[in-house]
């Protein structure tokens, strides 16, 4: 089986940093895309940041420019710095892996368990 530990959210005031982390263990053959999403009080999950396995890299118009994700397959850890925040940027976020675990070989998205980011002065 395969755990996903996330952290690095926390309360910081707008205009602020924060750079959240989020690492796979277990059993894992290979990751062929990393992400992030983002959930809001009384809202829908969506989506945040894509990188692929090959280092190509996607964002939601919403964070374009201010967020920037990174990952280390070696360590299969995916990073999200967060620069410039804002108040609508308070949410839950979560990381998820697609991942090819041993010995199945069957490719799966794997979440992690969600780190609360609170924008407030």
């Amino acid at each position: 089986q395969v755990q996903l530990v996330e952290s690095g959210g926390g309360l910081v005031q707008p205009g602020g940093s924060l750079r959240l982390s989020c690492a796979a263990s277990g059993s894992i053959f290979s990751i062929y895309t990393m992400s992030w999403y983002r959930q809001a009080p009384g809202k829908q999950r969506e989506w945040v940041a894509t990188i692929s396995s090959g280092g190509g890299k996607n964002y939601a118009d919403s964070v374009n420019g201010r967020f920037t994700i990174s990952g280390d397959n070696a360590k299969a850890t995916v990073y999200l710095q967060m620069n410039s925040l804002k108040s609508e940027d308070t949410a839950v976020y979560y990381c998820k892996i697609g991942m090819v675990l041993h010995p199945s070989r069957i490719p799966s998205d794997y979440w992690g368990q969600g780190t609360q980011v609170t924008v407030s002065s």
